[in-house]
């Protein structure tokens, strides 16, 4: 047995492991992992700015203030049988280099009765070159006067301080002062004042919005006024 035992490790020696053993696969190698990368901070975008919006003008206070103090006061047609239709807005029409006119002007023919456009009192009456034969009327707030102007005369007995209505006789148109004689007509004009007691050298207003918007009354004239002769 010696010897055949000896015969059989040689052999084991030789040949090598039997192929039934299990063969470990070698090991893989692998990548060590990136080492991780540090965050940055993302700069905060700029926000988009919208485009600014230009301001719409407010209307002046002013203008809004005295539109509405004329419009408030219901005016009617100041000449007798004139259908606010029939009115021009002249208050803009040039009167020479320079001037605008600042009145509306209402053609009738002579003697045609004027009345009150406003509930108010006889501020002045008086007669000058450019408005002939004229009269100041001032609202119940003294802040407006009305200015005739052109008259062929007066209401019998109107004189300074009178309180007057909405409607009433005061004159008869005319074309006295720098009047063509040939076309009769009122010359209408709204002042605003800013001081108490004063019928003169206010802003000129433009009375065709409230005239237009306002009411044609009859005269409250008698057939005797009607038909009488004006006083001048």
């Amino acid at each position: 047995m010696g010897v055949a035992w000896s015969f059989l490790m040689l052999a084991v020696l030789v040949l090598g492991p039997s192929s039934s053993d299990p063969v470990r696969a070698p090991e893989l190698a692998t990548t060590p992992p990136e080492p991780p990368q540090p965050q940055v901070a993302k700069a905060p975008q700029p926000r988009a700015t919208p485009p600014a919006t230009p301001a719409t003008p407010a209307p002046r206070k002013a203008e809004r203030a005295t539109d509405d103090l004329l419009a408030s006061r219901k005016l009617v047609v100041p000449v007798d049988g004139v259908h606010p239709s029939q009115l021009r807005d002249t208050f803009h029409a040039g009167r020479g280099p320079g001037r605008r006119h600042q009145a509306i002007d209402i053609m009738a023919p002579r003697g045609t009765p004027v009345l009150a456009a406003d509930d108010g009192r006889v501020a002045k009456i008086s007669s000058n070159r450019g408005g002939g034969l004229s009269a100041y009327l001032v609202d119940p707030s003294g802040r407006l006067v009305y200015y005739y102007a052109h008259l062929d005369g007066y209401a019998p007995g109107l004189k300074e301080g009178q309180p007057v209505r909405r409607g009433q006789l005061i004159g008869y148109v005319g074309s006295t002062g720098n009047a063509p004689e040939s076309a009769p007509h009122l010359h209408f004009a709204v002042l605003l004042v800013t001081q108490e007691r004063r019928w003169w050298g206010g802003e000129a207003l433009n009375p065709y919005a409230a005239l237009a918007g306002g009411e044609t009354v009859a005269s409250s004239a008698t057939a005797e006024q009607r038909g009488g002769r004006p006083t001048r």
